[in-house]
């Protein structure tokens, strides 16, 4: 075996070793128990990381950690007694270890030496089939015609985990669909985890078992309001369906959390006090807000928010996440969170979406591309020109409120998508960039006021996305 095989296998072992360690030191065992074992965790992961991160943040976080009495620690300790063990190694092992550290270095290294973005995310489509049928999703009108076989997940999970890729989000149509092939995927790559976006539906109690036994998973639920809103939209019973499953993951310690697109019609209600205490009842850990995009033949542009909407949806969600008050549930907003992440982070810069038909596109909302994985390596789709167009523009914008080449910046898709001669990837019909800015300008006129005077008052005095209040700034 060669060395830095051994060494990897070592450093993982005593990694895993220490998890392990930690979950038995803790459970039952009272707050002031985790957070020594989290002070040595933190101490066991600084060498490791310490090129990635400086001093002052292991720190920060040795500070932390410390109060036993804080909202987040609380948190952790409910979820280290309330999660499956195996689960929780699985997904600290392979989220932390194998992703944030030995994938990301390894992501980076190849991204000097092919100069262009290299990802440590991967979102893929199983399927375009799902069992429901709900207004405005594009899964209803084109039905199962498109499947990555399992072969194809096969070939993008091991090329994948070459390049450094340990974290696999499957979205769709429904991926459990497919779940006896996602569960031997998953089985199979146990240095790996697979996150699915699901309507939960199809979750039963065999199924909960069978991810016990694996580990390496967890779940994204799709939730829009209460059970009159939702079922408006997913149809009669879904509502009550998605409950039941929540509560059957609950009860057999599975990782899970929501997946909320927010509109002008619902974002007051998925924010709410009530709504968020009823997800917590029901065992959710976090919520994945999602910003409505008029993409497809079903936009609609009157659910995209106004300037006013989407400034309380900044507010609300960093409220409801702090670190005193909100609730013990962790948000992240994937529009309003661009300054954490150095504005965007599609096109493989951090991560990229491969939707049924195999076409390698830079994000989830943007169907174009120029490589499919019938065609090519991952790694040959990840040099593609459309994604060289994004290495060589990302962040879009200074304002990191405004971070992505389509809803905020439409001017800059066009051009991209022009100068690569990348296509439409969309599976319905093919979608002009045109048609995409008629869209999204008047929405992005009317938020960069907002944007960048939210922006001033957060960072005053910074002119560039290189401040000292931002990700990625070495000031």
């Amino acid at each position: 075996m060669p060395t830095n095989k051994i060494v990897h296998a070592a450093e993982r072992a005593a990694f895993g070793a220490a998890i392990d360690a930690a979950i038995k030191a803790v459970r039952g065992k009272g707050v002031e128990a985790l957070s020594e074992n989290a002070l040595n965790l933190i101490n066991l992961a600084q060498p490791l990381l310490q090129k990635r991160y400086p001093a002052e943040a292991f720190e920060a976080a040795r500070k932390f950690v410390s109060d036993p009495n804080g909202k987040w620690m609380q948190f952790a300790y409910h979820a280290i007694n309330e999660i499956d063990p195996h689960i929780l190694k699985m997904n600290a092992l392979n989220l932390v270890y194998e992703g944030m550290f030995t994938g990301y270095n390894l992501a980076q290294e190849l991204r000097e030496k092919y100069q262009c973005n290299m990802p440590w995310i991967l979102l893929f489509d199983p399927t375009s089939a799902c069992n429901l049928h709900c207004t405005g999703c594009w899964a209803a009108e084109y039905g199962n015609k498109l499947n990555l076989s399992y072969e194809d997940m096969e070939k993008i999970v091991t090329e994948g985990e070459e390049l450094g890729i340990h974290w696999y989000m499957l979205t769709g149509g429904e991926p459990m669909c497919r779940k006896n092939d996602i569960l031997k995927l998953a089985e199979k790559h146990q240095s790996s985890v697979f996150h699915l976006f699901t309507n939960g539906t199809l979750i039963d109690e065999q199924f909960c078992k069978d991810v016990q036994r694996v580990g390496n998973m967890a779940f994204y639920i799709s939730v829009e309001g209460f059970e009159e809103t939702n079922d408006g939209r997913r149809g009669q019973g879904v509502y009550e369906k998605v409950m039941h499953a929540m509560d059957l993951m609950h009860e057999y310690g599975l990782l899970y959390g929501t997946s909320i697109c927010y509109t002008s019609a619902n974002y007051k209600t998925v924010t709410s006090d009530a709504f968020i205490d009823m997800l917590i009842s029901h065992g959710v850990r976090f919520n994945w807000y999602f910003h409505y995009m008029p993409i497809g033949d079903g936009a609609n542009v009157d659910l995209m928010l106004n300037h006013e909407q989407r400034e309380y949806m900044v507010h609300r969600v960093r409220e409801i996440r702090g670190l005193t008050g909100g609730k013990e549930i962790f948000c992240i907003d994937f529009q309003n969170d661009g300054e954490y992440i150095n504005g965007c982070i599609a096109g493989g810069r951090e991560y990229a979406h491969i939707n049924p038909n195999g076409d390698v596109e830079p994000c989830v909302f943007i169907h174009y591309s120029n490589a499919n994985i019938h065609d090519k390596s991952l790694l040959e789709c990840l040099q593609q020109p459309l994604f060289k167009e994004y290495y060589k523009g990302q962040p879009f914008n200074d304002n990191q409120l405004r971070p992505c080449p389509m809803l905020e910046n439409p001017e800059l898709l066009g051009g991209m998508v022009s100068r690569s001669g990348a296509r439409s990837t969309d599976l319905q019909r093919p979608e002009s960039t045109s048609d995409v800015y008629r869209r999204c300008k008047p929405y992005a006129d009317q938020w960069t006021a907002t944007a960048d005077r939210l922006w001033s008052e957060e960072h005053p005095g910074c002119a560039s996305s290189a401040c000292a209040h931002c990700a990625g700034c070495n000031s």
